[in-house]
């Protein structure tokens, strides 16, 4: 109940249509009231006096109030909906944008499929609640109130009497909301493993298809499903047994009163009219007290969706920017690791450890090492993705927490070796990080890219929007359509990590040729595993298992005994001894070929 108590931060702000609201829920239960008093004039006067006028009086009364209780419902309605609409749609942006501003951490040890049914799921539920449920619980309030006012006035022993079973109904009722909180709370958590499921199914349909493996797949669907089931099964169980006894007690209140109202009548003490009066109140009562059980049941749902919303909610950011940070201002490039150590969370062993580096402006980097050795946790310090555990991270001599998170990220280019694209259209995927930009400037992203002769063969040329991930282009579209879009940012960091291992020779020449357009006139670190990608950077960094173990150019690290050469006979040594060997055979013609091949490399 508390985490529902919380939603009145996103109440508050239509108070107004909420009052209003209730004005026309005042006014409906006042014409509602009034009803059961018609009918007692009906039966008193105009059929145990026989007036037709009374009669024809009444009957235009009663055509009056049901005219205006229709039309009042109507703008109650409209109002309740719009107010849950409305709560419904705050809760969702406040969700996403709290999601989208939580450090890589928190994604990386929470399931997107959890997170897709708190957005939807869970804030329906809520939605569902505010939209008529809390209306209905207030509507059953004011129609008690107002009942039990009437009946005590009319004759006090015969509203004890009659209304006698509400009392276990209510006690019920509230037993029954103290349960199914907790049961729709483990409901809500199956469907999301089912969300969860069908995403991770979804995004990894051609794995899935490759190995042959949807009969496993369908099995583990069916597991999570089969736990929804059950859990609702068990909210059902509950369900099966109050429903039933609400059904009675409302049916025994009748019977008492026509028990004990009956003899009443016969004996004088009170009017026909005011036993039909009476049996109209208490059946006006009927209705909304066996929802009440529905309204409990509701607010148990809405319970549990609000629990799982705050979950997120109250997590708090890892990484934002400080109180007062300023604009990071034009970077000239300057990047220094200053005894960086990181441990990701819930693992022992150090990512990174004692790291230290300093890299001059439009110097490329080079980072190599064997898979897990720190390369990717490294840069990814740069633009704060993860926070160092000690030692600090600079650019431009400025620690990096120190400075405006936006601002410094606008000045960073990453390009990875899977590109992710938007389904959007081309154009709007080169400009995702410069919405405003001319088309001239995308244009001359793309030439840069090498990527604007096949957009203009596409079937709406830059209009053309890509699939899922963009996965109706190929590989090299992708990665040229990513630097593109990386070029327009103009960053004066960039990041490019193994982006050119994953596609065939012909295409790393024209990704290759972009990523030189890239590099030019920045800070750049490359990560790859082929020597021949990072010959000509001005710095080749070495590192195994988190450390830095050698640094130097090519040649340098040649001359050493260690990693990079290990590395080097693995990989080229080969190479140049049979170019060696083919030269002095004089096959020259050959030997260039092999060069080129190497140079496209």
């Amino acid at each position: 109940m508390s985490s529902l108590l919380r939603l009145r931060t996103f109440i508050r702000p239509y108070i107004p249509q909420i009052v209003l609201n209730l004005i026309l829920l005042l006014a409906i239960t006042a014409l509602s009231l009034y009803v059961p008093r018609v009918i007692r004039q009906v039966v008193d006067v105009g059929l145990a006096a026989g007036a037709g006028d009374a009669l024809i009086r009444s009957a235009l009364v009663l055509f009056g109030l049901g005219l205006g209780t229709a039309i009042l419902n109507l703008g109650h309605r409209y109002l309740s909906e719009w107010i849950a609409a409305r709560i419904g749609y705050d809760l969702r942006n406040r969700l996403y944008d709290h999601i989208q501003r939580q450090a890589f951490t928190y994604h990386d040890h929470t399931q997107s499929g959890q997170l897709i049914s708190r957005c939807i799921e869970d804030v329906s539920a809520i939605q569902r609640f505010a939209g008529s449920a809390v209306i209905e619980t207030i509507q059953f309030l004011l129609l008690t109130v107002g009942i039990l006012w009437l009946m005590t006035a009319d004759n006090l022993k015969l509203a004890v009497i009659s209304l006698l079973p509400m009392i276990p109904l209510v006690y019920r009722a509230l037993e029954f909301g103290t349960r199914i909180g907790g049961l729709f709370f483990k409901v809500d958590n199956a469907v999301g493993e089912v969300s969860n499921r069908l995403q991770e199914n979804v995004s990894g349909v051609q794995v899935v298809r490759a190995f042959a493996r949807e009969d496993y797949e369908i099995g583990r669907f069916n597991f999570a499903n089969k736990e929804v089931f059950k859990h609702w099964v068990n909210v059902i169980d509950q369900w099966a047994r109050i429903m039933p006894l609400s059904n009675f007690l409302i049916a025994l209140g009748t019977i008492l009163l026509l028990w004990f109202g009956g003899p009443m009548v016969l004996e004088g003490e009170i009017t026909l009219g005011a036993l039909v009066a009476f049996n109209s109140y208490i059946l006006m009562l009927g209705a909304p007290a066996q929802q009440l059980t529905q309204l409990v049941n509701a607010a148990g749902e809405a319970t549990a969706g609000a629990q799982r919303v705050f979950e997120v909610l109250d997590h708090p950011s890892e990484i934002q920017s400080p109180r007062g940070a300023g604009d990071a201002g034009q970077l000239r490039g300057e990047v220094e690791f200053e005894g960086v150590g990181l441990s990701y969370q819930d693992e022992r062993i150090h990512a990174l450890d004692g790291i230290s580096l300093k890299v001059e402006p439009n110097r490329i980097v080079a980072l190599m090492g064997q898979t897990g050795s720190g390369k990717t946790s490294l840069v990814n310090l740069i633009p704060r993705f993860y926070d160092v555990t000690q030692g600090r991270v600079l650019v431009d001599g400025r620690d990096v927490r120190e400075l405006d998170l936006v601002s410094l990220r606008r000045q960073i280019g990453i390009v990875l070796q899977t590109s992710l694209l938007f389904s959007d259209s081309i154009r709007a995927n080169i400009a995702y990080g410069r919405p405003d930009a001319t088309e001239e400037e995308i244009f001359a992203a793309a030439q840069a890219a090498q990527a604007h002769e096949f957009i203009l063969e596409l079937p709406q040329g830059y209009g053309t929007v890509v699939g899922e991930r963009g996965v109706t282009l190929s590989g090299g579209q992708r990665q040229r359509v990513a630097i593109a879009r990386a070029l327009l940012m103009n960053p004066r960091i960039l990041i490019l990590d193994d982006s050119t291992s994953s596609v065939d020779t012909q295409t790393e020449k024209l990704i290759q040729s972009a990523l030189d357009q890239l590099m030019e006139g920045r800070t750049t670190f490359v990560i790859a595993h082929r020597l021949s990608t990072v010959r000509r950077a001005d710095l080749i960094v070495v590192m195994d298992k988190g450390c830095i173990v050698q640094r130097g150019t090519h040649k340098d690290l040649l001359r050493q005994k260690g990693l990079y050469r290990k590395i080097y006979d693995l990989q080229l040594k080969g190479h140049e001894k049979f170019t060696e060997e083919m030269e002095e055979l004089g096959q020259k013609e050959f030997v260039e070929a092999h060069r080129r091949s190497e140079e496209l490399r």
